[in-house]
């Protein structure tokens, strides 16, 4: 959901502001693989086969993309460099007004799906900065480069490619003019076309999904995504632990899954500062802070962040920034 659920990288906002933009305008139409791509359009959606070539001959290929989708933040920064992007007084500032600026369309989320209004806020907070910064690249482009020319990822980016066409053709848009993130990721909370067409809703009423510049109908697209992924109302999120001996190590795992409780952690020197359900799923990770090494419990609602992006480090910088804008 969210923007990019493999791996992401809508934080790369912040990196693609350091690279060069090259452009190569390759004519995709002559490509074999682009061919077949559009065979499938015109027989599976029965999309007009001329109008999809005059739209792929106008997209060009992004060397800076290709760049930037190699070295995303979860690999180059530990948390203690990754959480000073999104942790800065003005984003928390920012967001605060945010909440008040949208108070009713957040009073209405809540009680529609019992998301906190902070999280969703949060999401949109490290997405976008509320709106501010949205992407400068076409979708088209940053979906061609990666479905054509990026072969770790192809198989990935031609489905998104797909859904695409799909999504523009539905909402009566421009698959020319639109324009998101280096991955291809959309408006406010930064959806995938998947996604955008999975879980973006019309939250204002107006007959309209519109993530792209409408906030109301982003905030009610990021909870109803979350809803999707199963947050659970009234739950905890993560708690920040001690440890003690070392039977505890054997239960950090790479895997984001919560599959161990609470109670296998506290049984083996995970010491909680707060009651949780003993059989409630959890999971432990220790990440490079500021001060040393900082130990996380995580519930499920951390792991439903963690299907916006698949990143320990992005959803507990989410959780932090919401927590911060929550406070007075």
């Amino acid at each position: 959901m969210g923007f990019f659920t493999v791996g992401r990288g809508c934080i790369w906002l912040f990196f693609t502001g350091l690279l060069v933009t090259s452009a190569v305008r390759a004519d995709y139409t002559e490509n074999a693989e682009v061919k077949d791509f559009v065979d499938t359009m015109v027989t599976k959606y029965a999309f007009d086969k001329d109008w999809l070539n005059s739209k792929l001959a106008q997209a060009e290929k992004k060397d800076s993309i290709i760049e930037a989708m190699s070295r995303p933040a979860e690999k180059v920064l530990e948390w203690e460099g990754y959480r000073k992007i999104f942790l800065t007084e003005d984003r928390i500032a920012k967001g605060k007004e945010f909440l008040v600026e949208y108070k009713s369309t957040f009073d209405r989320m809540e009680k529609q799906f019992g998301v906190p209004r902070e999280v969703v806020a949060a999401i949109i907070g490290v997405e976008t900065r509320y709106g501010r910064h949205t992407g400068n690249y076409r979708v088209i482009d940053a979906l061609a480069t990666l479905a054509f020319d990026y072969p770790p990822r192809s198989k990935f980016f031609r489905s998104e490619f797909e859904n695409y066409f799909l999504l523009t053709r539905e909402q009566g848009f421009d698959p020319i003019e639109l324009k998101g993130s280096y991955a291809g990721a959309m408006g406010y909370g930064q959806f995938i076309p998947s996604s955008y067409r999975n879980f973006a809703i019309d939250f204002d009423g107006d007959g309209i999904a519109d993530i792209l510049s409408n906030p109301v109908d982003a905030i009610g697209s990021v909870a109803n995504y979350f809803v999707k992924h199963k947050w659970v109302p009234g739950e905890p999120v993560a708690a920040k632990v001690t440890v003690k001996g070392d039977a505890w190590q054997p239960l950090i795992q790479k895997s984001l899954k919560h599959d161990k409780a609470v109670a296998d952690f506290t049984a083996n020197g995970v010491v909680l500062k707060e009651k949780y359900d003993p059989k409630a799923s959890a999971r432990l990770m220790a990440l490079n802070g500021d001060n040393g090494v900082e130990y996380w419990l995580t519930l499920r609602n951390f792991y439903a962040i963690t299907r916006y992006n698949h990143s320990e480090m992005y959803a507990l910088a989410v959780y932090q920034l919401s927590q911060a804008i929550a406070g007075s």
